[in-house]
């Protein structure tokens, strides 16, 4: 039988050096740009991917570089927040992969493609804790608006960079085993008065130049370094529910886990269209 078109792909993608052409791209997309050149580039991306342009702020004079294209703001009030101060919030705008809940061990099906809760945050001692929680997947797409918000209110109690390698997070990456566990991530944990510690997991792929962390500076990835853990305590940032935890340059996945004392009931399911302060779940009366 001939292999599918995404199939040959992704195993083109196992020889190739990921990681240095994702560096390289990463570095192009940040040159400035003489405007006119720039203007036919991001025109051909728009068209392409069908990218919505109205709501972003465009800075005067036009983008300096694809990369501020890429990871351009959105107008104040163009995302508003679910009215619903307990529910958990999409942290972008994207479809959501699949959700559902945490299973007892720690794991969970993606496509029915088992994934290990502690693999993924880079720390299996502590994976236990979601046992019976939720968790949900947010693909974000070319076309998307490609900054993270914080899904709740509350304090970063620890943020982790987990290496790894990258990936496409598209069809193509369909094919590839533990695809989120094996790409580079990075883990954010808040602690939310409300819901107790809820996780935000940034997923790398292939083209992305980085991932930047909205309230660490220091935590870089895409370098091919052992895992970086800053553990705040209770002297985290505090970020408000619908604030930026971060920012894609070149687009990717956001994975959130929850503790099973949350409570909350899903309202989205796998394939629904999703912008960022929409309600995923909302708190369940006890």
């Amino acid at each position: 039988m001939p292999l599918s078109k995404t199939r040959v792909a992704a195993e083109l993608l196992r020889i190739l050096p990921r990681k240095r052409v994702s560096q390289a791209l990463g570095m192009l997309a940040d040159l400035p740009v003489p405007t006119s050149v720039l203007d036919q580039l991001t025109g051909v991306y728009i068209k392409a991917y069908n990218v919505d342009l109205s709501e972003a702020e465009v800075p005067e004079g036009g983008f300096a570089s694809f990369n501020s294209f890429f990871t351009r703001r959105l107008h104040p009030g163009s995302r508003p927040l679910d009215q619903d101060a307990t529910a958990l919030l999409s942290p972008a705008d994207g479809r959501i992969e699949d959700c559902g809940p945490i299973e007892r061990g720690a794991t969970f099906r993606v496509k029915g493609k088992l994934y290990d809760v502690g693999e993924l945050l880079g720390d299996s001692s502590i994976a236990h804790r979601y046992d019976g929680g939720l968790f949900s997947i947010v693909y974000l797409s070319p076309r998307d608006y490609h900054r993270v918000h914080a899904p709740v209110a509350g304090k970063v109690s620890e943020a982790r960079y987990v290496g790894g390698t990258l990936y496409p997070v598209n069809a193509i990456g369909a094919h590839v085993p533990r695809l989120f566990a094996r790409n580079e991530r990075v883990v954010v944990h808040q602690n939310s008065l409300l819901h107790g510690d809820v996780v935000s997991i940034l997923v790398g792929a292939v083209g992305v130049g980085r991932i930047g962390i909205a309230f660490d500076e220091e935590l870089v990835t895409n370098v091919g370094k052992a895992p970086v853990v800053h553990t705040y305590g209770d002297d985290g940032p505090y970020i408000d529910r619908g604030d930026e935890l971060g920012v894609f340059y070149l687009g990717s996945t956001v994975i959130l886990l929850t503790e099973a004392r949350a409570k909350w009931k899903l309202v989205t399911a796998a394939g629904d269209s999703v912008r960022m302060g929409q309600a995923l779940a909302r708190k369940v009366a006890v």
